[in-house]
């Protein structure tokens, strides 16, 4: 695998090698002894699976204190936009995000640290969204900021009359409002 940096360390895009002929294509998802060497060891514990439709926005979610979650997200089928935003206060990188479009074409995946929020958009007629977490989902921990936040601006990549929200998704606070966010010195 090959690590791709993005505009906010520690968030990391991964490329596996991926090994194709005409019967198709293998590659190792996950392995844990060359995400130690290239990331660091994390352990994870659970993996998470959803479907959804074109235009649906999920996020911005994440989980606080002793529940906070590394995520190692990716797509299987279909196309998404995948968004982690630095939700670390005292952060120089605090407030900003990243976005990358992952598919089950390009098999690219992403590594998401505690500390930031995460949500994606569905930019084909269905996918299917895959993640590994460190930490077990715990829903007295959750937190969430709003997805379409106008500090962080965020292209969604999806016409407005077109994205699909949770009733939960449609209420989130602003960054600005949000009491429930990480300290920079304090994520480990």
């Amino acid at each position: 695998m090959e690590i791709e940096h993005t505009n906010i360390p520690g968030v990391e895009i991964i490329h596996p090698r991926v090994f194709g002929d005409s019967r198709g294509y293998f590659f190792e998802s996950w392995n844990r002894r060359e995400f130690d060497r290239m990331i660091g060891p994390v352990d994870f514990c659970q993996d998470n699976e959803s479907r959804s439709s074109y235009g649906v926005v999920r996020g911005l979610h994440f989980q606080i204190g002793e529940h906070a979650q590394c995520k190692l997200v990716r797509v299987v089928e279909g196309t998404v936009l995948d968004v982690a935003v630095d939700i670390r206060r005292g952060s120089p990188t605090f407030g900003q995000h990243t976005a990358v479009v992952l598919s089950g074409e390009n098999h690219l995946q992403l590594f998401i640290p505690r500390g930031f929020a995460h949500g994606f958009s569905v930019l084909s007629e269905t996918a299917l969204f895959q993640y590994k977490c460190d930490r077990f989902y715990a829903p007295s921990s959750e937190g969430a900021i709003a997805w379409d936040d106008p500090a962080i601006g965020i292209d969604w990549m999806i016409p407005a009359d077109r994205i699909i929200l949770s009733e939960k998704d449609r209420h989130h606070p602003l960054l600005k409002d949000c009491t429930c966010l990480f300290d920079f010195d304090g994520i480990l």
